[in-house]
């Protein structure tokens, strides 16, 4: 994969956390892939491409991190909770 090189400032501080550059490295991607994934930039299989992993190990680290892999309207969800009602009945 092509990579892009970019400088980017951190509080000095964040060192005595033993975070080391590669840490930070792999920190910032992470979180750049998981912000344009809340975003909707970007697909969960992409971003598991991006970060080098499975659909279900990206779906696995929104999980850790509590972030929603559906993100419905209450109307939404709504529709959803009667389809599912409607072929739950039509298929008794």
């Amino acid at each position: 994969m092509n990579t892009l090189t970019v400088d980017i400032k951190i509080p000095a501080l964040i060192s005595q956390f033993g975070i080391n550059k590669i840490d930070i490295q792999n920190h910032v991607e992470e979180w750049l892939v998981l912000s344009l994934f809340i975003q909707e930039r970007i697909s969960s299989g992409k971003a598991a491409q991006l970060l080098n992993i499975s659909r279900i190990e990206f779906l696995e680290r929104l999980h850790r991190y509590h972030i929603n892999y559906f993100n419905y309207t209450d109307e939404e969800l709504d529709e959803e909770f009667s389809a599912v009602e409607h072929l739950t009945l039509n298929n008794q």
